[in-house]
Parts: structure tokens; sequence; C-alpha cells
């Protein structure tokens, strides 16, 4: 199993990126996707998560400014941020669970002036 992350990056405050995840080896559809945030010094953190049948659920401080979908033709897992803040900093990782978790190698974020 791969989780291939992308589009991470340094924005300005107030900015937007949108993350993606590419996976391979498992039955795409059937996992529960996720995408977690690990900021220096701290511990990760759960951010946003879509469900094999689409429910979403959110981290409180990134509702309204992020939205996480998924493409399962092509294995693919996103997170729109908008309206960026410098607390959004961090290592964004792609999460996969359903009968096992995996991870990805994750992706900075910089939000910054």
């Amino acid at each position: 199993v791969q989780l291939v992350e992308s589009g991470g990056g340094l924005v300005q405050p107030g900015g937007s990126l949108r993350l993606s995840c590419a996976a391979s080896g498992l039955t795409f559809s059937s996992f529960h996707m996720g995408w977690y945030r690990q900021a220096p010094g701290k511990q990760r953190d759960f951010v946003a998560r879509i469900h094999s049948d689409a429910r979403t659920n959110y981290l409180d401080s990134v509702k309204g400014r992020f939205t996480i979908s998924r493409d399962n033709a092509k294995n693919t897992v996103y997170l729109q941020m908008n309206s960026l803040k410098p607390e959004d900093t961090g290592v964004y990782y792609c999460n996969a669970l359903y009968t096992a978790t995996y991870w990805g190698q994750g992706t900075q974020v910089t939000v910054s002036s």
C-alpha cells in the first residue's frame, strides 16, 4: 500500500492550497480517508475525514475553511484549504482506515507572511 501526498508549500495568511493523496495497493472505495497534521514539537492531530459513504468530519477549527473530497475513480483524496492561518502550519499526512491503517509520508504546509 502506498499513499503519496502532494500540494504542500508556503502560502501567505488568507491564501489557499489544495492537497492531494494518491493511493495504490488497496481497495480505495472501501477505505475511510483522512488528513492529519503535525506542528513542530506537537502531536499529530486529526483534521478531516471522508468516509467510504462520503460522510465527512472536520476538526472544529477548520470547519468552513477546509473541504475534504475523494475521487474513487482516481484513488485520490483531496483537502482544499482556504483562508489559511499561521496555526495551520505543519506536516499534513494522509490516512487510510478500514481493515488496517496506512499513512503517507507527509507534505509540509507553511502559512507565513
